[in-house]
């Protein structure tokens, strides 16, 4: 899933969390976050690929919709590049397609 990479302190947690494979650690981090700033794309990108990775695709999705909902924001994404939130938000729902279209 794409990563999506914020400046704030414990967001960079996070997302070494979600790297290191460490999903529960990153999802209660998000989740607070989230509470915190509910509408930053950022944050629920990160939540929707700890979602999706551990096969909660429908939490994924909602996520995912919410972003495109929004208006798009230019962010830093895992592999150094700078990504519309909405083509992050889209790529991961075409991941998502695929791994259930795999598990079939």
């Amino acid at each position: 899933m794409p990563v999506a990479q914020a400046r704030e302190a414990a967001q960079p947690y996070a997302h070494a969390a979600i790297q290191q494979g460490d999903f529960e650690t990153a999802e209660r981090k998000l989740i607070a976050e989230a509470r915190i700033f509910p509408e930053r794309p950022e944050v629920l990108l990160n939540l929707a690929a700890v979602y999706a990775k551990t096969g909660r695709y429908a939490e994924a999705r909602d996520l995912y919709a919410k972003v495109l909902s929004d208006k798009p924001v230019a962010m830093d994404v895992a592999d150094g590049q700078v990504a519309p939130s909405h083509l992050v938000a889209k790529r991961g729902l075409r991941l998502i397609d695929n791994s259930r279209q795999a598990s079939r």
